[in-house]
């Protein structure tokens, strides 16, 4: 067994390491003591304890005597000057603190840096706790984009009928394709068609009382014998009292642009956009904050009736035109609701027959802050927005025109449309022809 040689230079060390750790005990309780009895008078404490008499002390014969009254001077010796002992006494605790340190570089630049360290604990700290922040919303974000990334994706899966739709295909096209295709069985187009509740979302025709999301039965009961076909395809958008944040239409195609469509009995607009004229009642106006009507196809474009703060008319094309730039002193113009005002109705993709928009009630006045048209490809019927006040009016990038030259103007905007501010740039006259019916 092999014998472990002692570690004497370790031994020392810890040996000195006591001695000063108890050196420094003592100079810090006495320093201590010194400013305990240069404020407190503690005489009546220990004066029980006292004469205290000690004889052959260490078997050295030596001994020593204190008396009360021998403390009790000393101790008025050490109040009479209570700065000189405080300062004393922290000598003493900062000498006795000394002891313990090893380097005194590395003692003199924590000191030297201790104001700038602590000049900058505040940024340092907010540095901190905007990375943790940061940190946590990156995760948060994170979680967020995947959960809508796996919701949109189990929509799809579970829901070939209502991707179709969203495609553009028609409601017969995206059933035969699934049908013949045979990506879902029969149970699927039932639950997908018959079942499944028609939205403005989805891009399904319909009378849609706004802001609903969901065709109104009642005025589609109420008004298809009166003035509808029951087998129209309109995407009819009636205004009340309530007003819409915004309503958004892009990507469709109406009237005859595809086939198998017709204009419903007795209608000649493909779009008609208007306040209303109210039989025995107060006609209506549409109140709207921003229109904007633009990349659309139309046989003809006219805006008639309308009062607005600035109009902005750039790069159409159209086969015949006719601007009138009439002045005005309309306001500018927000539409606002507060907390009952109704979210955006948004739908893109989809394919009618006719979409219109007007407020028929008397005398309540339909009111959007938004109108947003856009990439709607249109024939056989015109396009006509009329009886409204509106804020910013934008009319851009549209083609209008049915062919038959220049001196029919198929792009109108008539002299009773005022404007405080005309923006009029770029705006040409071409030849123009319909387009050709498309399949589905």
């Amino acid at each position: 067994m092999k014998i472990q040689k002692p570690n004497f230079w370790g031994i020392a060390k810890k040996t000195f390491k006591i001695l000063l750790g108890t050196l420094t005990a003592v100079m810090v309780t006495t320093g201590a003591l010194g400013l305990f009895l240069s404020y407190i008078n503690p005489i009546p404490w220990i004066a029980g304890i006292f004469p205290l008499h000690m004889e052959n002390i260490l078997w050295t014969g030596a001994w020593f005597h204190i008396t009360g009254e021998q403390v009790f001077q000393e101790i008025k010796l050490w109040q009479s000057s209570p700065y000189l002992n405080s300062g004393i006494s922290a000598a003493i605790i900062f000498i006795g603190l000394m002891f313990h340190v090893q380097s005194f570089s590395t003692w003199w630049k924590a000191i030297k840096a201790s104001p700038r360290a602590i000049a900058n604990t505040p940024m340092a700290t907010y540095t901190k706790l905007k990375a943790g922040r940061d940190w946590l919303l990156a995760k948060v974000d994170y979680l967020n984009s995947e959960s809508a990334k796996w919701r949109r994706t189990f929509q799809v899966m579970r829901s070939p009928y209502s991707f179709l739709r969203m495609m553009g295909f028609s409601p017969q096209m995206a059933l035969g394709l699934i049908a013949v295709g045979g990506t879902a069985g029969t149970g699927v187009v039932v639950n997908e068609t018959v079942f499944a509740e028609r939205s403005f979302e989805n891009g399904d025709a319909g009378i849609y009382a706004a802001p609903y999301n969901t065709p109104d039965e009642t005025l589609e009961a109420a008004m298809m014998w009166r003035e509808e076909n029951e087998q129209d395809n309109t995407l009819r958008i009636v205004l009340g009292t309530t007003p819409v944040r915004e309503i958004k239409i892009e990507n469709v195609s109406v009237g005859t642009a595809y086939t198998g469509s017709a204009l419903p009995s007795g209608k000649t607009e493909v779009m008609l956009i208007e306040g209303t004229d109210v039989s025995g009642g107060t006609a209506t106006r549409l109140e709207v904050g921003e229109l904007i009507f633009e990349k659309n196809r139309c046989q003809s474009l006219t805006f008639d009736d309308i009062k607005a703060h600035t109009i902005n008319v750039v790069g159409n094309a159209s086969d015949g035109q006719s601007i009138s730039t009439s002045p005005g002193t309309a306001r500018m113009r927000g539409i606002g609701g507060g907390h009952h005002q109704a979210e955006a109705m948004v739908t893109s993709g989809g394919l009618y027959d006719r979409i219109w928009i007007d407020a028929p009630t008397s005398a309540v006045n339909g009111k959007i802050g938004k109108l947003h048209l856009s990439n709607i490809f249109t024939k056989g019927g015109s396009c006509i927005l009329r009886q409204m006040d509106i804020g910013t009016l934008t009319i851009q990038l549209n083609e209008t025109g049915e062919g038959n030259g220049f001196a029919t103007k198929e792009f109108t905007i008539t002299s009773d449309v005022q404007g405080a501010n005309w923006n009029v740039t770029d705006n040409v006259e071409v030849s123009i022809s319909e387009p050709a019916t498309t399949t589905p």
